[in-house]
Order: C-alpha cells, then structure tokens, then sequence
C-alpha cells in the first residue's frame, strides 16, 4: 500500500508540474536564461531582464511571402517597420504584431505609382537593408540598397516626399550603396556603406555630400609595424594595407549622440559613440569594457554585434549575431544584464539580423528565421531599467527604490549595489555610498566616496585637530625653549 501510495503521489506530481512546462513554451511566457559578470569577471545567474511576448512570422504577413527581415526601426505611436531585403519591402505593423501595410510600389499623393527620374519606370524598392522613422520631419527613410538610392515617404501616409541619388558633390572612393541610415535632429542624415573603409557618409537635409564622420581605427599588428618601420619604399607598396574597418549600423540617443557597432576583428572597438568631431566618446565605467563576452574559446568566437538600440536615457542594447545574445548596457556602459542564445526553442535565434526600442520593450529581427520577437521587460528588468532612467535624470529617491528592488531579485547583483552606492553619493551619503560600493567591488566609486567622507570628517571634528595642532605646536615650541635654557645654562 506504501508503494502504491507513493507511485500516486508521483503520478499527481507529475501531471501538476505538466500544464507549466506547456505553459513555459507557449511563447508568452518564454523566459530567457539571463547571466552577469561580476567584477573578478565570472559570469552569475541573473533573472533575464525580457522575456518572449510576441513573434511575428508569416502568420502575421497575411499570407504575403517573406524572404528575411534584415533591418527594424520603430516609431513613438508604435508602429514596427520590418525590412525585407530579398522581397524588397516594407512591412507596417503594429504594437501587437498585426500588419497595417505592405511598401514596395511608392506611390505619390493622389495614389498614382512614382516613375523613376532617371529611368522612367515605375518607382519600386530594390533590395532595401535600412529603414529609419524622422519623427521631427515625419519622414520615414529607406536605404533602398539595390538601386543606390535613399527613399523618403511620409511617415503617416507612406507617400513619396523625394528621393535622395549619390551627391555630386560626393569625395572619396566609397560607392553610394546605402546599408544602414538614420537621422539627427538637425536634419542631418547618417548613411553607413558596408563596404566603406572611410567612414559614415553625412549628407545635408538637401542630400549634399558634407563629409564622412566617425573614421573606425583598426588595430595595430606590432609585427608588421616593426617590418614597415625598417622595410623600404618599393618594399611598402608590396605590403598588406590596413584599411579602417566598416561600421554596420547606427543608431541615435536621446542627446544627439551617432551610436555605431562593428564586428569587424580589426576595429579597436564594437559600439561607439560618436561626437560631432567623429570622436569615440562611450563611457566604460563598469567591471568590464563594452565587448560583450568577455570570454571566448576560439578567436572568432569573440562576440559579433550587428546592430544597437539606445532609449533616450542612454541604457542601450546590442545584438550578437554570433551567439544570439543580448547584451544591455546603461549610460556610463555597465553591463547590467545579458539573455538570449541560439537555438530551435521558440524565442531562440539562428541569426538575429537587427535591434529597435519599442517604448520599454524590444524587438529583434532574426534573418534566417524570417520573423521578428517583441521582448517586453520582466520584473527584474522593469526594476534595472527604471533605476537607470531615473537614475540618469538625477531622480536620486526614485532611482533608489528601483535598485534596492533589483537586488531583492538577483542578491548577487553587483551592479545593483553599485547603483544604490551612487544614489546615496550623489546625497553626499558617503558613509552609505562607501558600504554599497564595497558589495558591488566598485572601487573607483568607493575611492570617491572615501575621499568625500574623508573631507567630511575632518570638517566635524576640526576644532579637535586645531586643538590637537595647537597643542603639539605648544609642544615644539616649549621643548626649543627648554633646549636652548639648558644649552645657555651650560655656557
């Protein structure tokens, strides 16, 4: 009877523990194995930071055929533009996934099909890889890639405004194959070329040359510096070049700032920001640089970052393209959460192809897999998240209590400690600061609390080292007397 009872028990367990494990698979409630790396550079389990609620996939295109979505920008009132570059379109969705239009044909005001000025035929996408939304100017822009050209069309009515050819007043060797674009609040537009070595080409409103911006610097092989440095003018010429690598996309933060990633091995670095000189200027305050993985097995195993979306309070994310991880980053470039792999599991990746913000939420484009997920915030990652922002905006109470709840769910969170250090430093806290800093191992702030408590306690307790001074003056000046008594006594 004992055994029969347990066997039931089992059985009862088992079909309890059934519905979640369906349940975990349903793509609404797909929760990502998250991780972090501590400050001796370890990577700790986390709470993944978002979760699975949406994919779009051919079930959502209306029976339309889909080739690949190769790039994704979002607008505020929350549509999703999807890039299809093989069968050169534009898909509309809405916040939910569900498709308002379909762009290829471009059509002018009055509905009839554009002709191409050059050409006389009508006015299709060819093979577009970019697409950007100019809020300022309700523009959306296509970098339609086949035809050499950037398409602008109302961003409400998706009419054609103008089309944008190669400036003829262009320098430079790079050809005119728009990737990759995006533009600023100036109006000026960021046109990243793949294959470009001499930068991102910044064109005027007018769609005049005006320079290239943000040369990438590629690394310096000190063996072949040292064969250069002694070898001849014929035996340079027969030399390897090293060329600037090309940048892949870009993005804007809420500043004004160019962000640009890169896996190319030759570049210095992957995610830049870049000022108005072209200057990389990305804070890297935290335990480690912005690579992604700090750990690789093999040498083109490092992480491969294909794309970047940053909010307006400077937390971005980047893509790997390589592993299928997303790697989050706040305004000085902690590293506050990384998720996603590669896999066959609904929400895995074969290979993510492009990143966009969707308000508080993400979406990520998968190339292979022709679909793109919408990754809304878990608890964990609505706390992080929220902490930074008001963190950012100098909202130090508000910023506070979300840290302290970050930490409630992940206790090994270092980045949360570090986060409550700078809250009560930014208070002159120091005291406090100075004990969060330690459980976060983030000396440099801790050296800046110590030295601001430092300064804090010698401010209270002067009158006791002014007395203390005074006294051993007193003393000094009472033991010369004394020696110079007995020296003239003696004489």
């Amino acid at each position: 009877m004992k055994i029969k009872s347990t066997i039931l028990i089992l059985i009862i367990l088992v079909l309890a523990i059934e519905p979640a494990v369906i349940l975990a698979s349903d793509g609404k409630s797909y929760i990502y194995d998250g991780y972090i790396y501590d400050y001796w550079g370890d990577a700790l389990e986390s709470p993944a930071a978002f979760q699975l609620e949406c994919v779009i996939d051919e079930n959502s295109f209306g029976g339309m055929k889909v080739q690949g979505i190769n790039d994704v920008c979002t607008s505020k009132d929350g549509r999703i533009f999807l890039v299809d570059t093989l069968e050169s379109r534009i898909h509309v969705m809405n916040e939910d996934g569900e498709m308002l239009k379909s762009i290829k044909v471009i059509r002018d005001e009055n509905n009839k099909i554009v002709l191409d000025p050059i050409t006389g035929s009508q006015l299709v996408l060819t093979q577009p890889q970019g697409v950007f939304v100019h809020e300022k100017q309700h523009e959306l822009y296509i970098a339609d890639t086949g035809a050499n050209r950037v398409i602008v069309l109302n961003s409400d009515t998706y009419v054609h405004k103008r089309t944008i050819e190669k400036p003829e007043n262009m320098s430079g060797v790079s050809e005119f194959k728009p990737s990759k674009i995006a533009v600023d609040t100036s109006d000026r537009i960021y046109i990243v070329v793949q294959s470009s070595y001499e930068g991102i080409i910044e064109l005027n409103e007018d769609g005049t040359f005006s320079r290239y911006f943000g040369v990438n610097s590629p690394t310096v092989n000190l063996i072949d510096y040292f064969w250069k440095s002694i070898a001849s003018d014929e035996q340079k010429e027969k030399m390897k070049k090293n060329f600037a690598p090309a940048f892949n996309n870009v993005a804007l933060d809420g500043e004004g700032f160019i962000f640009a990633v890169t896996y190319d091995s030759a570049s210095q670095d992957s995610v830049f920001r870049l000022n108005s000189q072209g200057k990389n200027v990305l804070r890297e305050m935290g335990n480690t640089f912005v690579i992604g993985d700090i750990w690789s097995m093999g040498k083109n195993e490092n992480s491969q970052f294909v794309d970047v979306a940053v909010t307006d309070y400077g937390t971005y994310a980047v893509v790997d393209r390589l592993k299928g991880r997303i790697f989050l980053y706040n305004f000085d470039g902690e590293l506050l959460n990384v998720f996603g792999s590669i896999g066959k599991l609904k929400g895995e990746f074969q290979i993510p192809s492009a990143i966009t913000w969707l308000n508080d939420k993400l979406v990520v484009s998968d190339s292979t897999l022709k679909c793109a997920y919408i990754l809304a915030p878990t608890q964990f990652g609505e706390a992080i998240l929220r902490a930074n922002e008001y963190y950012y905006y100098g909202k130090w109470d508000e910023a506070l209590g979300w840290f302290e709840k970050a930490v409630e769910l992940n206790a090994n969170y270092e980045i949360g400690y570090t986060g409550i250090g700078k809250n009560y430093l930014m208070k002159d806290d120091y005291k406090k600061a100075m004990y969060y800093f330690k459980l976060g191992n983030a000396k440099t702030y801790y050296s800046q609390a110590y030295n601001g408590r430092r300064a804090e306690v010698l401010k209270e307790n002067f009158w006791i080292i002014a007395v203390l001074f005074v006294i051993l003056i007193g003393l000094i000046v009472g033991s010369e007397i004394r020696y110079f008594k007995k020296k003239g006594g003696n004489t």
